[in-house]
């Protein structure tokens, strides 16, 4: 199967944009150039906008079940084109094909439980104190969206997106990464085929801060969904204050891992090392900070160290591969420079620590143990195959810990004790929180961080209500 050609959708049409400016995408695995990607002018962008205010008017003048309709035959298009699209999401992000396949299947999911949702988005009578007058809150579609989203993810990211925009009859100008457009361009061309009308969805590509700037600049936007990093999440909120666009942010994380002597030691291993090292450690809620209860603090280390040298890292395409990967270059030095401040902290890595095979952008899984909480990879989220670990000795201590940075999007600990479960729910500063598993999100429930983790949620119905706003009327009948 070849990687296909990559044009951007404006106002209905696929098309190379204006501006004649491109650049390469690059396979992770090898370095090969995949295909080249337009840049869209601001002339391509104000067309998307305009298209996007005429598509919102058509759009949320259908009716849901038409709407919904639509979305079902959607995603029976991507279901035809499942191992394509999925091959192809392997080749530009370089996660294992199973993993792909996995997320795919998820955007999938993401799409027909939105378009179900979108038929139950109900108002309410309020009953009037004055006789003969009626009060009415009724849930209507916010207005045209922007959403910016990044790499790790190329299926889901959009598809919680563009699915929840939809459902709630709104249309979405969206601007995906440019290190992985094909998935994005895939989901572009189902929903057109299944329907679409032209200008309800666009998608834009270029250098992602003169994009974002000329979309947020525009007065015709109303609504904001972003999935990346906390300093541009706060960049892009203060652009976005300038017309009061209303946003949601889905930014980084650093997620705290707490073992307790209580738990089972040898499934909470087996459970941290297929959560660690999933997506190469390329995930916001990724376990990045593991915390073992000192009693069995060198037991965990040991089994998690055979862990994590069974894993086989390679090209994603290649079956026996259980690990690809890093997303580009630039993220091995990065790699390097947690590794050695964790060692010159403290911290003794007694499982990986350089680069893997080359060509490609390969890091070996590495375990570090002992290292303090004043270590950068400790502070500062490492976005990659690196475990730090350090012990504790209470539960009072490890919640302080846990909750000491500014990052609150997901949290996991494992114990067999109810009352250490409660306590935790009860004090853990994360907007997710898993017990005694990685299983943190699906497509019914509310994904979404605290603090400097974002605000706003994504999934469930807090994720399609983030696309409506509510209205007021009262009449009097004479």
């Amino acid at each position: 199967m070849s990687y296909p050609q990559l044009q951007m959708l404006i106002a209905g049409e696929w098309t190379n944009g204006t501006s004649g400016v491109t650049e390469n995408v690059i396979c992770p695995a090898d370095g090969t150039v995949l295909g080249e990607l337009p840049h869209a002018s601001k002339e391509d962008l104000d067309d998307a906008l305009n298209s996007s205010f005429e598509g919102f008017n058509k759009w949320r003048s259908e009716t849901p079940l038409n709407r919904q309709s639509i979305l079902e035959k959607a995603a029976k298009i991507l279901e035809r084109e499942f191992e394509k699209n999925s091959e192809n999401l392997t080749r530009e992000m370089g996660k294992p094909l199973v993993e792909a396949k996995i997320e795919m299947q998820v955007a999938i999911d993401l799409l027909r439980w939105y378009g179900e949702e979108g038929k139950r988005v109900y108002g309410r009578i309020i009953p009037s104190r004055i006789p003969n007058m009626e009060h009415e809150a009724r849930k209507v579609p916010v207005g045209p969206v922007l959403a910016f989203v990044a790499w790790n993810f190329p299926a889901t990211n959009v598809m919680r997106k563009v699915a929840g925009a939809l459902a709630a009859g709104c249309s979405i100008t969206i601007k995906p990464s440019e290190e992985t457009p094909a998935t994005a361009i895939a989901i572009g061309k189902a929903l057109m085929e299944a329907g679409l009308p032209a200008g309800v969805l666009n998608i834009v590509f270029g250098v992602p801060s003169e994009v974002s700037e000329h979309l947020l600049a525009s007065p015709i936007p109303r609504k904001l969904s972003f999935t990346g990093s906390v300093p541009v999440g706060i960049h892009l909120q203060k652009l976005a204050a300038q017309n009061l666009i209303r946003c949601t942010m889905e930014l980084g994380g650093h997620s705290p891992v707490m073992i307790f002597k209580d738990a089972d030691i040898e499934a909470a291993v087996k459970h941290c090392a297929a959560g660690k090292f999933r997506n190469a450690g390329q995930v916001c809620i990724s376990p990045t900070r593991f915390f073992i209860e000192e009693p069995v603090y060198d037991e965990f280390i040991k089994s998690f160290k055979s862990h994590v040298e069974a894993i086989n890292v390679g090209d994603g395409l290649d079956s026996k591969s259980t690990m690809g990967p890093l997303v580009a270059d630039r993220r091995l030095e990065v790699m390097e420079d947690f590794i050695s401040d964790a060692i010159s902290s403290g911290g003794e890595v007694i499982s990986g620590g350089g680069r893997g095979q080359s060509p490609g952008s390969f890091f070996e899984p590495t375990l570090i143990r002992d290292v303090p909480d004043t270590a950068k990879i400790m502070i500062e989220e490492p976005f990659g195959p690196v475990a730090p670990s350090a012990s504790f000795s209470s539960i009072d201590e490890i919640i302080e810990r846990a909750n000491s940075l500014p990052f609150g999007l997901a949290s996991y600990a494992f114990t067999s004790n109810p009352r250490t479960s409660q306590i935790l729910k009860s004090e853990i500063e994360s907007g997710m929180l898993a017990i005694n598993s990685m299983h943190i999100h699906s497509v019914e429930t509310p994904f979404g961080g605290l603090k400097h983790s974002g605000y706003g949620y994504e999934g469930s119905i807090e994720g399609l209500e983030a696309f409506l706003v509510t209205k007021y009327s009262s009449e009097i009948y004479t």
